[in-house]
């Protein structure tokens, strides 16, 4: 099928080819693209880079078969405006053969296929691509949110992962990305029918945004709350529940721990190098902002605690922190809610529950507004001074 005159081209299959020392991957499109692809490391992969592709695969696509010695897993999606990616994540040290197009029937094929190396000879390979790569121009910006022009407390609502970064998969090939999307796209709805909030997503389509590009928008739209939205997997199947998280240099728990490593990997899941850094004024008053931030922040997760109560679907242990890097803005409210995981029947079961969603969006939403109707109590409160003895 050939790709129609304006629209991006589409990837209608894919699959791993695995021949004799080789492996291939291989994409169906509906048109020909014009392909670059460089290795790095810390994990070894393949990053593979396009104009805009519309990916419509079947689920199981990204798994290689298991008899694959180069390949373990690969992802795609946009990363960027115009841009799309196809990152390869290498069981081995392999070289790039060749990254191309070529004409099969009405559209095209896209062919990278790889051979295996030594891993002095990956080594070199992917140092001599990132000095390649920085000496470049630099890659497009991301699309972000307009700012939002309005007198209301602004909530910035973050659906974590998107585009090339799919984030966690539940055993039938649901994504975290599209779930936690959708879910932050009802919780949106329900803030802006309240009427007293003004709600901005990060982002409004299924695209790649950096963690630090997230917080970005925050400070840009002058949030008075920023709220990161995941649905993650463990290898404990049994675990479930909605969980809530704050910042804090010392995790609460090595589960809080975990997964917070594994978030602030997101970057490196898309193809980019992690670039934490955050912030650091260090004097007297980002220090007593900082302090009072976390303490708003540890306010609204109590308050959002409390009315998920009511959803019936809370974690044992609801209440953890650790430092995921969304929530280390000095300045910003900053809370990450884990709705559920996606490798619990139970939680996997809401998750993909149109009805299950509206309800928990709508308890989020009153958390939110009861969050910010304390705080307005707070400021018209008068001051009690002490008479002198």
């Amino acid at each position: 099928m050939a790709a129609e005159p304006g629209a991006p081209v589409a990837a209608v299959a894919g699959r791993v080819e695995t021949l004799a020392d080789h492996a291939r991957l291989v994409f169906e499109l509906t048109g020909a693209v014009k392909a670059s692809a460089h290795l790095a490391v810390n994990p070894a992969r393949v990053i593979v880079d396009l104009p805009e592709v519309a990916f419509h695969l079947d689920a199981k696509d990204g798994r290689a078969p298991a008899k694959s010695r180069l390949v373990k897993s690969y992802r795609y999606g946009q990363f960027a405006q115009g841009r799309s990616r196809v990152v390869v994540d290498l069981a081995a040290p392999a070289q790039i053969v060749r990254a191309e197009s070529e004409p099969a029937g009405d559209g095209a094929r896209l062919i990278v296929e790889l051979a295996p190396t030594t891993e002095a000879q990956f080594t070199a390979a992917a140092a001599e691509s990132a000095a390649a790569l920085a000496r470049a121009e630099p890659a497009p910006a991301t699309a972000a949110a307009t700012p939002a022009a309005s007198d209301k407390p602004v909530v910035v609502i973050d659906p974590g992962h998107g585009g090339v970064d799919m984030g966690a998969t539940g055993k039938h090939g649901e994504q975290e990305k599209a779930v936690v999307f959708e879910f932050a796209r009802a919780l949106a709805a329900k803030i802006e029918a309240g009427g007293r909030l003004k709600a901005v997503l990060t982002r409004s389509e299924d695209i790649f945004l950096p963690l630090n590009e997230r917080v970005q928008i925050a400070h840009r739209n002058n949030a008075a709350l920023f709220l990161s939205i995941h649905a993650d997997t463990l290898a404990e199947g049994h675990v479930e529940g909605a969980t809530i998280y704050t910042v804090s240099t010392k995790a609460s728990d090595a589960e809080a721990a975990k997964i917070a490593e594994k978030e602030n990997l997101a970057d490196k899941a898309a193809g980019l190098e992690s670039k934490q850094d955050v912030e650091q004024v260090g004097d007297i008053l980002y220090e007593l902002t900082q302090r009072e931030t976390r303490a708003f922040s540890a306010q609204f997760s109590q308050t959002l605690i409390s009315h998920w109560k009511e959803a019936g679907s809370l974690n044992k242990n609801p209440a953890r922190a650790a430092g995921f890097v969304v929530l280390k803005s000095y300045d910003i409210p900053s809370v990450l809610l884990e709705l559920g995981y996606l490798s619990s029947e139970k939680d996997l079961a809401r998750l993909t529950s149109v009805d299950w969603r509206d309800r928990a969006a709508g308890k989020t939403a009153e958390a939110i507004e009861a969050f910010f109707a304390a705080r307005s109590r707070e400021a018209r409160a008068p001051v009690k001074l002490e008479r002198p003895q």
